[in-house]
């Protein structure tokens, strides 16, 4: 993540020369289509008034009879700083999204508010202070909501599969633990390299957050505009929150006469992740510095329903959607496991 945003600051320097792939200068849906995949998008709107692109993959290449029984929906939600274009950057043979669409499920892509296919509101202004005051918690508690009903209504199915990739997991965790009737339609949750708390995190982004808070106040948001996907100020304020925190907790928002306006109480509330029945299947990298080794032990001791674990000794953060063997390593499995719970 580092590296995206040394490379996202750099860009205007490249911004003449010839891209080698013409996907770099594509959006999402021109990627899909540019492979020979049909596409479809939708705004939908939050409880709050954020509207999000919601990316969908109806059928793949080779397996593509639209006649067949209604398809089995599976739904991918990105991490902090990428986009659902991470689940269609690789090749084909090597993007998840791709993946799955020629395994014969139906695909469906959130993207988190904030982020370059989410960045509308029904009333704010993108550029106004109110519209960029969220954190993960709202992405929790109104995004993945908003994104799961809309899909279970327009497909007319009761549960789908969930693959969500750092940040898109952290996220589920705190959904799916404190709204259950959320949590009901989630058959199975795919977690890849997943994040609930990161005590023991080495990742130079989360310790720069956390010592530099007064520059990210001032700075982070020209720094996070100018890069693929952004985020919020408030949401890296969060992250730094949690730095050397062995549990995940709601975002502080600085007295308690503010957090008891948002959570009735005078400090922010813990998540608890014994509170989620979800069944899950979870993948973590041994080099991965922000979803460290240690972190994910603890957590691992925590879900109440876990049905698969795997570690992969040579991975980081970014091999879960970016490596060159993940589909020998990860997504084979996914494929499997789904395949083993029809």
């Amino acid at each position: 993540m580092s590296s995206v945003l040394i490379l996202g600051t750099t860009q205007g320097a490249f911004q003449y020369r010839r891209a080698r792939n013409p996907e770099a200068n594509m959006n999402i849906s021109q990627i899909i289509s540019y492979w020979g995949y049909p596409d479809e998008v939708y705004d939908i709107v939050t409880e709050d008034g954020y509207i999000l692109g919601l990316y969908r993959i109806p059928y793949g290449k080779t397996n593509n009879d639209r006649s067949l029984a209604q398809r089995l929906v599976v739904y991918l939600q990105h991490g902090l700083f990428t986009s659902a274009s991470s689940w269609v950057s690789n090749l084909p043979n090597n993007s998840l999204g791709f993946i799955l669409a020629d395994a014969g499920y139906d695909v469906w892509m959130g993207n988190s508010r904030g982020t370059t296919w989410s960045r509308k509101h029904k009333y704010l202004k993108t550029n106004s202070k109110a519209f960029w005051a969220f954190s993960f918690d709202e992405m929790a508690k109104y995004d993945l909501p908003a994104s799961i009903d809309f899909i279970v209504k327009h497909t007319g199915q009761e549960e789908i599969f969930y693959i969500g990739h750092s940040q898109g997991t952290t996220i589920a965790f705190i959904t799916f633990s404190t709204i259950p009737k959320i949590a009901e339609r989630i058959k199975i949750f795919f977690a890849l390299a997943p994040v609930f708390s990161i005590k023991y995190s080495k990742s130079p982004l989360i310790k720069m957050a956390y010592k530099w808070k007064s520059v990210i106040k001032s700075r982070v948001d020209v720094y996070m505009s100018h890069n693929p996907a952004g985020t919020s100020v408030q949401n890296m304020l969060h992250w730094s929150q949690l730095f050397n925190s062995s549990h995940l907790r709601a975002f502080d928002w600085g007295s308690p006469v503010l957090n008891l306006a948002h959570f009735n109480q005078s400090t922010s509330p813990f998540y608890d992740v014994r509170n989620m029945n979800v069944s899950t299947a979870t993948w973590n990298g041994g080099n991965d510095l922000l979803a460290d080794p240690e972190d994910v032990k603890n957590l691992l001791s925590e879900i109440t329903n876990h049905i698969y674990h795997k570690t992969i000794s040579y991975y980081n953060h970014i091999d879960f959607l970016f490596g060159l063997d993940v589909y020998q390593q990860v997504y084979r499995d996914i494929i499997d496991i789904i395949q083993g719970n029809l």
